[in-house]
């Protein structure tokens, strides 16, 4: 036998595992990390879904950190809003109790007592934060003769609670929907303002109020979005090439969002292009849509629920299996401690039984 003969044939490394179309959409639960099978998995979701270009000078925001910021947005906002709430029932209360107290210093000035004494809610009330001034307080004053009105007060109201339907008080981005306005009408993401891309075609007044005040500011950005990058990327160019640095591109748009967040996320019909016949068919005939800078307690709870899809994969029958495992593990590792403690309690005992006997 000679020692070049190779074991075997090389034709075994080219051979393919055929494959069946029946399990074609079956999948491996098992996350083994990256492989060439992920890889280009991702490059023909890029391909397919995104638009990206080497000379790009503006920035980009994935559809999921787009949910995150909504979210916290809300959830910021709904306990600014329950403080304000708290505050204004608060200074309500101040406020009465001084109108009480100047009325009964006003009946006493008129019954005839030239110096009353303070009352004393009107000590605990300046004690707890220079009791808050009124107007109708001050003129009683007035007219008791105890000083005079001053107007220019270094005092401000307490900010009401901003309305149920509109926009989120200091919301930190403006969403821009650069498509044409029937589009807007008949889909767009809640809260996104109508910005078509003919607008910056304009001489004069290109910019919204809302845009000029969001351009460049501290802690604030603006996003531009349509269905599937072909006008946004435009846009987002041109804005950037006329000095907005805090702009960025929602890498997607529609198509992506209706993959991602196929609910809570828009409002309106989602357009043919940017949804699978399945999806469609789900949804079925929706509404035209309506401008809502909000979005519902039901809706950010679907919003939150995908969300967790994408970034933590759920499998119900690896999730009990681990359970599972977990479990036999925990047994196992509680048999076992018990096992050791009896062996070394009869280690114990045996040690000391040979302690009590005579030495021989």
């Amino acid at each position: 036998m000679s020692l070049n003969r190779s074991i075997g044939s090389a034709q075994y490394m080219k051979k393919r595992i055929p494959k069946n179309e029946k399990y074609q959409h079956v999948k491996t639960r098992l996350d083994t990390g990256c492989s060439l099978t992920k890889y280009l998995e991702k490059l023909e979701d890029i391909k397919k879904n995104y638009r990206y270009r080497k000379d790009e000078i503006f920035k980009r925001l994935k559809v999921s950190t787009f949910a995150q910021l909504v979210l916290q947005v809300a959830s910021v906002s709904d306990l600014n809003e329950s403080e304000i709430d708290g505050e204004s029932h608060r200074t309500e209360e101040c406020l009465s109790v001084a109108s009480d107290v100047d009325l009964e210093c006003l009946s006493e000035h008129t019954n005839g007592s030239p110096q009353a004494s303070p009352h004393p809610a009107l000590q605990e009330a300046g004690d707890a934060g220079e009791m808050c001034h009124s107007a109708r307080s001050t003129l009683l004053s007035v007219i008791s003769g105890v000083g005079e009105m001053n107007v220019d007060q270094n005092h401000r109201s307490a900010p009401g609670p901003q309305p149920a339907d509109g926009p989120y008080p200091d919301c930190p981005y403006l969403l821009l929907d650069v498509r044409d306005r029937d589009q807007y009408d008949c889909c767009h993401i809640i809260g996104a303002h109508s910005f078509p891309i003919a607008t910056l075609s304009r001489t004069m007044n290109p910019y919204t109020k809302d845009v000029l005040e969001y351009k460049n500011a501290a802690g604030r950005i603006i996003i531009v979005y349509d269905e599937d990058e072909r006008t946004a990327g435009q846009a987002a160019t041109v804005m950037c090439q006329r000095g907005f640095d805090n702009l960025f591109l929602l890498s997607g748009g529609l198509k992506v969002i209706a993959q991602r967040f196929p609910e809570g996320m828009t409002t309106g019909s989602i357009p043919a292009s940017c949804s699978s016949p399945s999806l469609r068919a789900k949804r079925g005939s929706a509404p035209p849509a309506e401008v809502r800078w909000r979005f519902t307690s039901d809706e950010l709870t679907r919003i939150q629920e995908q969300l967790e899809e994408i970034l933590i994969p759920s499998n119900s029958s690896s999730r009990t299996a681990s359970s599972r495992t977990s479990s036999s593990g925990s047994a196992s590792k509680a048999s076992s401690a018990r096992s050791r403690q009896s062996s070394s309690s009869s280690v114990r005992d045996g040690a000391r039984v040979q302690s009590s006997r005579a030495w021989k």
